[in-house]
């Protein structure tokens, strides 16, 4: 099965250009050009993740054919509009900086400084947490998390005064404001100001524990239980992933090991098994467990659940491996769309997909955790 994931990657790299990429099936789907996104940046990451421990160079090749489409000689952006205050933009910054460190481009640098600097301008919170966007005034959602802290403490470690202070606030509020006390699990978008259409007008979270949303989050715990150094936080991001770790753990399916798209709904009617925060959470488990954030036997339990994945959701069709179940896209408003309510009944409606980078990405990067653990 191994030597048909190595294929399966092949064959997405080998049909995707820059301007092109098989695995965002967003774009393809709206028809749209190219453009700096976190999915093909989320892509981007395992990519070198797989490049690193295999040593094969047309994923590296790949990645940096990919974003230097996009990188102009002065650190320029092409598509980028910092406007916006999007989070999600900043995402792709990630692989700029072993870009940098494996080609010696200065361009890389300098365009990961131009997204430092929407970070020292995006909209915040008044307890000091980013805006997600622009366009959700007030809000913090859990995607944010992973889309912005990872950079920015890669960021102050390599290139800036190397305080990642900001990053641990941030965490903290997410912890206290965001995580319901009797799951464990946390809500997927948090409104500060408490006026939201789908927010709690007490609490200013959201209706429902939406896995994808919980996985984005536990991704940005373990790689920051990697990126902060130990003075600066370290510590206390494992115990945030260790408490998420247990606390998730205890709604996987008992059979598979896989988790539901609204996680504290197992078994009700039109819930399902989803990939993407599956293998978000293996990810996070896995890696905590070789890192020593957390114990052994969460390794077992990612383990169990990469297999599940393998079993339920990656498959042949027509001579090629198809990985299913990946949830297309869910958000929270804007007002002008008020079917994005955070409730149970939205997040079940959203499309099922096969091969987006969503799900592609993480499986990927859980695959090379399993590479890791039996190598």
């Amino acid at each position: 099965m191994y030597e048909q994931i190595d294929a399966y990657v092949t064959r997405l790299v080998e049909e995707s250009t820059p301007e092109r990429t098989a695995w965002n099936i967003e774009k393809l789907r709206q028809g749209k050009s190219a453009s700096w996104n976190y999915i093909d940046g989320c892509m981007a990451t395992a990519l070198l993740s797989l490049a690193e421990l295999t040593g094969e160079s047309r994923y590296f090749d790949f990645t940096e054919r990919l974003i230097d489409h996009f990188i102009l000689p002065d650190g320029g952006i092409r598509t980028y509009d910092e406007a916006k205050y999007n989070l999600d933009d900043v995402n792709e910054g990630r692989v700029l900086f072993e870009l940098y460190d494996k080609t010696g481009k200065e361009k890389y640098k300098k365009a990961a400084g131009v997204l430092r600097g929407q970070l020292a301008r995006q909209p915040r919170t008044a307890e000091g947490s980013f805006w997600h966007k622009k366009i959700y005034p007030e809000q913090v959602w859990l995607d944010g998390i992973y889309m912005a802290q990872p950079f920015y403490a890669l960021y102050e470690t390599r290139f800036g005064a190397g305080d990642c202070s900001d990053t641990l606030r941030q965490l903290e509020t997410v912890h206290e404001r965001m995580r319901d006390a009797e799951t464990g699990l946390y809500y997927h978008g948090y409104d500060a100001s408490r006026s939201a259409f789908w927010a709690d007008p007490a609490t200013g979270c959201s209706k429902s524990f939406w896995l994808r949303s919980i996985g984005w989050y536990a991704v940005a715990l373990a790689d920051l239980a990697e990126i902060l150094p130990p003075e600066q936080g370290r510590g206390r991001v494992r115990e945030l992933l260790r408490e998420l770790a247990a606390d998730v753990s205890r709604f996987a399916d008992a059979e598979s090991g896989m988790y539901w798209q609204v996680v504290d709904r197992g078994g009700c009617p039109g819930n399902y098994l989803e990939t993407s925060g599956s293998c978000m959470l293996a990810y996070a488990m896995l890696k905590g467990a070789r890192l020593g954030a957390l114990e052994q036997e969460y390794a077992a339990k990612g383990e169990k659940t990469f297999h599940g994945i393998l079993k339920r959701n990656l498959s042949l069709a027509g001579g090629t491996l198809e990985l299913d179940g990946i949830c297309l896209v869910a958000g929270l408003g804007p007002e002008s769309d008020r079917r994005r309510d955070g409730t149970y009944e939205y997040y079940i409606s959203e499309p099922v997909v096969r091969n987006d980078a969503k799900g592609v990405a993480p499986f990927l990067l859980c695959y090379t955790e399993i590479k890791r653990l039996t190598s």
